[in-house]
C-alpha cells in the first residue's frame, strides 16, 4: 500500500489523546461501607464489569474512526503490477513568457519554478528531459551547464533557443549593450522591441494559426519592451557567447530559416521570424560537449507549434535522438 500524502500519517500521533481520555476515566471506585447484603455486592460486580467492557469499546471505536479519518485523508492506494513494468513519464509545462521573467525573493520565477520543479520530483522518476523554448532554452542551457552533476537531468532539448537578439552586428555590438547598461538603472523604462507582428498572426485561430491561447498574455504584437528585460538576456547571453560546458547530451533544433516579413505570406508559416537561426548554430559550435544541431524544414520559432507535418517531425526527430543518447 503507498499514500499519496504520507505526510498526514503524522497525525496518527493523535491516537494518543483518546487513549489518555480513556485511562484517565479507569479511575477506581470509591469505597462506601454498607450493610451486608449479598445481593447488592453482585450488582456492583456486575455493574463495575459492564462499565469496563464499554469504555475498551468505547476507545476502540475512537481509535478506528481516528486511523480511517486520517487514512482518509492520506489518500491510500495500490500499485498495480502493470504499472511496475510501465516506464514512468513526467511532463512539464512551463511559461516562459516575459511575465516569469519578473523577480521574486531576488530569484527569476522561471528560475525558481525549474529549481522547484526538479526538487520536488517524484522519487519513482530517475530521468528528465531540461527543455525550453526561445528565452527558456537560454536559461534551461545556462541550468544545464551550472548544474552539470544534477541526479535527475540526463539529457537538453532547446528548441529554437534565444542565444543572441535578432539585430545587425552593430546594434548587436554597440544598440544592445548600451541599452542593458541603461536598463541596470532604468529598469521599467521601455524601448521598441522590434519584434515581427506576424508571429502571434501565425498561430493563433483567430488570425491565420491553429492554437487557441490568451491574447492578453501573448498579444498579437509586442511593439516595446522593457529595459530590464533586455539587461537579463544579455547578461546571460554573455556567459553563452564566451562558451558553456555541457556535460549532458544536448539538442538545440531550429528552423532551416530565419525571415522578417513585412506583410502575411508564406514566410510567416514557414518561418522563424523572432530570432535568427544562424546565432543558435554558431552559439551551439562554442559549446564543449555532446551537442547537436538539428534544422527543421519549415519550422516555427516555436517548433512545437508549426504545421501538424512539420511538429509531427520534430517529435519524430526529438525521440529518436533520445533512444540513442539516453538508456
Amino acid at each position: 500500500m503507498q499514500f499519496k500524502h504520507p505526510e498526514i500519517l503524522y497525525f496518527l500521533l493523535l491516537l494518543i489523546v483518546p487513549i489518555l481520555v480513556h485511562l484517565f476515566q479507569l479511575r477506581r471506585f470509591k469505597k462506601q461501607e454498607f450493610t451486608n447484603v449479598k445481593l447488592l455486592k453482585e450488582l456492583e460486580i456486575q455493574t463495575r464489569k459492564s462499565s469496563t467492557i464499554k469504555k475498551w469499546l468505547l476507545l476502540a471505536t475512537r481509535l478506528l474512526l481516528l486511523t480511517a479519518l486520517i487514512f482518509a485523508f492520506a489518500q491510500p492506494f495500490f500499485k498495480s503490477k502493470e504499472a511496475n513494468k510501465q516506464n514512468n513519464e513526467l511532463i512539464i509545462v512551463l511559461d516562459n513568457s516575459f511575465s516569469m521573467q519578473a523577480k521574486g525573493n531576488k530569484v527569476e520565477l522561471l528560475k525558481r519554478a525549474i529549481q522547484d520543479i526538479l526538487e520536488n520530483t517524484p522519487e519513482n522518476h530517475n530521468q528528465v528531459l531540461l527543455a525550453g523554448h526561445s528565452t527558456g532554452g537560454l536559461i534551461s542551457t545556462l541550468y544545464a551547464a551550472h548544474y552539470p552533476d544534477h541526479r535527475l537531468i540526463k539529457a537538453l532539448w532547446a528548441n529554437s533557443p534565444f542565444y543572441d537578439f535578432y539585430k545587425s552586428v552593430i546594434e548587436k555590438k554597440v544598440g544592445i549593450p548600451l541599452l542593458s547598461e541603461a536598463g541596470k538603472h532604468l529598469p521599467n523604462a521601455k524601448f521598441p522591441s522590434g519584434l515581427n507582428p506576424w508571429y502571434t498572426p501565425s498561430l493563433h485561430k483567430d488570425f491565420y494559426g491553429e492554437w487557441d491561447f490568451n491574447l492578453d498574455w501573448k498579444p498579437k504584437s509586442m511593439p516595446f519592451v522593457h529595459l530590464c528585460f533586455v539587461h537579463a538576456i544579455h547578461e546571460a547571453q554573455k556567459e553563452i557567447h564566451r562558451g558553456v560546458s555541457l556535460k549532458i547530451p544536448t539538442l538545440i533544433m531550429h528552423s532551416h530559416q530565419s525571415k522578417y516579413p513585412k506583410k502575411w505570406g508564406i514566410d510567416a508559416q514557414q518561418s522563424d521570424v523572432i530570432l535568427d537561426v544562424k546565432d543558435m548554430i554558431h552559439n551551439a559550435k562554442k559549446m564543449k560537449g555532446d551537442v547537436q544541431t538539428l534544422a527543421i524544414h519549415n519550422g516555427l520559432h516555436d517548433l512545437v507549434l508549426s504545421a501538424p507535418p512539420v511538429r509531427e517531425n520534430v517529435y519524430q526527430q526529438l525521440f529518436q535522438w533520445l533512444e540513442q543518447k539516453i538508456q
